[in-house]
């Protein structure tokens, strides 16, 4: 009897699986796929033996990309030995890639099936793996699957912005339409104002020229001395522009109307205009050679390396193809009538559009192609997978295709391969030291304008923010001083003298006049009391010590008006006053009547 496991990983963790004993695991299979669809038949043919959940989405990566390159991870390792039975010989485990399978074979010692009936019990897994384990919903799994997928994804593709192909592939594209394009307008502008200037085509063969021509001479009947110069500018030809005048003389054309060449006009310059974005984007295009594929587009040039990167899809794809299919690239329509029909296969394809096949003598075509298809393919290699892209490669490369033409032609030998790698491996060295160095220059004068932004942007904040700030603070010593004058009244008259232990002073003796001037001069006023200085008990103006800390902000009595203090006295203060100020006034009556 063999009892079969199955390994199913899934995006929250590993599941292992047991199936009922079978003498041979092929007779299961009818069984599998009567039940698959069906959940409670397929729980009496599959339990859950042991279910591993991923801690967090980073370890669950860990273990995704483990398993895509066929290696055994610690967390699956202690699964498996923790749960399979120790006879290693009476157990089979299913598995549904068979790099993990063979890996774990290796290095576990388990026997591992791939395919047939594991196929079937997978899918069924799949389909109601959330019905398996408990605590987990459709809804997490589908949530969990699609986290691991964008990470999984993210880790996998190395995103460069700089090294970006699929621009080039869009540019390459776009630029042969518009060849096709202004081709096809340039002809339909000499066909039209040819019927007004049918010379002007013969002499003039450049599209673009023709077509900026017809918009600046409009009415040929116009043309005269004083627009030779500006002929001459656009010919960049002084016969041709005498020429032109001339012709114009003596042309055959018909007349035209106003409204006819205000059209021929503005068709012109939109063929004008379009050539001219035409010429902005092949520069474009070179720009993103030189970054994407230096070594390629020094060796074959821009154009012919950007049909190549297009027509295998990626720099990825192209740097997978051998020589052979690199030189037949863009022929594939040829090859596959010459196999049909038994001809002869041909010997270039969009490689033919390089200067080393022109060159080359009709006999020698078929080998320099062969020899470029070579070094092509091995500096789109160099492209692809070098992490500082440098044309140094490609250079040498392009002077190894000239050496070989030379040689079929002179019978030169050229040098040898490795002699020629050598030395661009030191000049690729010095290249990728120079390219770093500038590199971290610009990563620094970076940093030093991003410094200054934000030192301006404080700067600019904290001026924004002054004048409120100048305002507070030209108003806070204003209050100090008004403080101060309210408070001079209360140091003189109003404040408690300070605290001491020594004997109580004495009481000062008047004379009777000055007792007299006195209370005339207190009760002259309003007839407010007279001001007193209080005497408080000592107990209350001793202060403990740790109220003393607690209180950060000193101490500042507050100025009280005679009517404030009697209210703020109790009823017996207040009675006490009143009756102390009446037997003063007898004793003052009494001193007066004596005088």
């Amino acid at each position: 009897m063999v009892l079969l496991h199955v390994l199913f990983e899934h995006a929250v963790g590993y599941a292992l699986l047991a199936l009922k004993e079978v003498e041979e695991i092929s007779l299961l299979l009818p069984q599998v796929e009567e039940c698959v669809l069906n959940l409670g038949k397929f729980h009496n043919l599959v339990r859950l033996v042991a279910f591993f959940p991923f801690a967090s989405s980073q370890i669950a990566l860990e273990n995704a990309n483990a398993v895509s390159e066929g290696v055994v991870h610690e967390d699956l390792r202690l699964l498996l030995e923790t749960h399979l039975p120790s006879k290693k010989k009476k157990v089979l485990l299913g598995v549904g890639d068979p790099k993990i399978g063979a890996a774990i074979q290796e290095e576990l010692g388990y026997n591992c099936q791939t395919g047939g009936v594991i196929a079937e019990i997978l899918r069924g897994i799949r389909l109601h793996f959330h019905n398996l384990v408990k605590g987990l919903t459709d809804l997490s799994a589908c949530k969990a699957q699609l986290g691991l997928g964008h990470s999984y994804s993210r880790a996998k593709v190395k995103f460069n912005v700089n090294r970006v192909d699929n621009m080039i592939i869009q540019s390459i594209s776009l630029l042969d339409q518009l060849d096709k394009d202004i081709n096809t307008f340039s002809m339909r502008v000499r066909e039209w104002y040819g019927y007004h200037f049918p010379e002007l085509v013969k002499i003039i063969n450049d599209n673009a020229t023709y077509c900026r021509l017809a918009q600046f001479i409009g009415n040929r009947k116009e043309l005269n001395e004083e627009k030779l110069e500006k002929l001459e500018e656009l010919t960049m030809d002084g016969a041709k522009a005498k020429a032109i005048l001339d012709a114009s003389r003596s042309s055959m054309g018909m007349d035209i109307s106003a409204i006819d060449l205000i059209n021929i006009e503005s068709f012109s310059s939109r063929v004008v205009s379009l050539s001219e974005y035409r010429q902005s984007l092949h520069t474009y295009l070179r720009s993103k050679m030189s970054q994407v594929a230096p070594s390629l587009s020094a060796l074959i040039g821009e154009a012919v390396g950007a049909r190549l990167i297009a027509h295998a899809g990626s720099l990825t794809n192209l740097a997978k193809y051998p020589a052979s299919t690199v030189q037949i690239l863009g022929a594939e329509k040829a090859l596959f009538r010459a196999l049909k029909t038994r001809g002869n296969t041909p010997k270039y394809g969009l490689i033919f559009h390089s200067t080393f096949i022109g060159r080359a003598a009709a006999k020698n075509k078929g080998r320099i192609s062969r020899y470029l298809a070579n070094k092509c393919s091995i500096a789109s290699r160099i492209d692809c997978f070098s992490e500082v892209p440098t044309s140094v490669f490609g250079e040498k490369l392009r002077e190894q295709v000239e050496e070989r033409l030379s040689f079929y032609e002179t019978g030169d030998i050229p040098r040898k391969n490795l002699e020629v790698m050598k030395e661009a491996m030191v000049q690729a060295e010095e290249a990728a030291a120079e390219i770093s160095r500038k590199l971290e220059k610009q990563e620094k004068k970076r940093l030093k304008k991003e410094k200054k932004r934000l030192a301006a942007i404080a700067l600019a904040s904290s001026e924004n923010s002054t004048p409120e700030e100048c305002e507070e603070t030209s108003e806070r010593p204003k209050k100090k001083k008004k403080q101060k004058f309210q408070e001079a009244p209360q140091e003189n008259g109003m404040e408690d003298p300070p605290v001491s232990l020594s004997k109580p002073k004495k009481k000062k003796s008047f004379s009777k006049e000055e007792l007299v001037s006195s209370d005339i001069e207190e009760t002259g006023g309003n007839g407010s009391l007279p001001k007193r200085k209080k005497s408080f008990p000592k107990e209350e103006s001793v202060i403990d010590p740790e109220e003393a800390g607690n209180r950060s902000v000193p101490k500042k009595k507050r100025k009280f008006s005679s009517k404030e203090e009697l209210l703020s006295s109790g009823p017996e203060e207040a009675a006490g006053t009143k009756s102390g100020s009446s037997k003063k006034k007898k004793k003052l009556q009494k001193l007066s009547q004596g005088d």
